[in-house]
């Protein structure tokens, strides 16, 4: 089973910042998980609305020139990064899940990937792009036929995969609290990936392990490594 550090390793480092994802790999996360805006001036990594939470600054995201983002302490004196920046940090081969929180362009969005992919030198076999706007997914994998497809879902549907066929996705990911064997068997059933969000307890990454869940998204890499070993 996967592990893949959610914000990177976000318990002991600023979440969504380049110290907490180069952290998850120094403790031998096989990912990283982060969420991204498509802002006027770069697709930026951050996970809220409002830069309140985690910054020393305040208002909307999208309403910030990316210049004064940039001035803005994320935590330990860590900056907001672009995508291109957190790519940077992948080792090869490693699982880069890109979630979309704003998405204006896809067209211009995809190319802007692309480029970001092609500068750091990652392989986009490697990532997984995925969103609870399953519009925005289908409108990316119009565009990008290539790139992998996570279907975000908080619901254990009525029909599971209906979402996930309908994308062509690679993977379903889903709730901790809604998740359980028979969801997962039925996904597998239909040729797709399972990663279940956000599983910090020993307890829940054991029973999804024997489970058969593709992956975890976890705030506690280290401690995802001790226990699954």
């Amino acid at each position: 089973m996967l592990i893949i550090a959610h914000r990177g390793a976000s318990t002991l480092a600023p979440e969504n910042t380049l110290k907490a994802f180069t952290l998850a790999f120094e403790q031998q996360s096989d990912g990283i998980e982060f969420d991204t805006y498509q802002h006027d001036d770069a697709i930026v990594v951050f996970h809220d609305k409002t830069l309140g939470r985690t910054t020393n600054g305040s208002g909307l995201l999208l309403q910030t020139p990316l210049a004064m983002l940039k001035q803005l302490d994320a935590g330990e004196g860590e900056v907001i990064p672009t995508l291109e920046e957190v790519l940077t940090t992948l080792p090869n081969g490693a699982l880069c899940n890109i979630e979309v929180k704003h998405l204006r362009n896809a067209e211009t969005w995809v190319k802007d990937v692309k480029q970001a992919v092609e500068d750091a030198q990652v392989n986009s076999n490697t990532l997984l792009i995925s969103s609870f706007n399953h519009h925005w997914l289908a409108a990316i994998s119009a565009l990008w036929p290539q790139v992998a497809i996570g279907a975000l879902t908080a619901t254990y549907a009525l029909d599971a995969t209906h979402c996930a066929r309908q994308l062509k996705a690679k993977s379903i990911n889903i709730a901790l609290d809604v998740v359980n064997a028979d969801f997962v068997n039925t996904a597998k059933q239909a040729g797709l990936d399972v990663y279940v969000y956000t599983v910090d307890e020993p307890e829940d990454m054991l029973q999804l392990k024997l489970w058969g869940v593709t992956g975890i998204f976890t705030n506690v890499p280290n401690i995802a490594k001790q226990v699954l070993n």
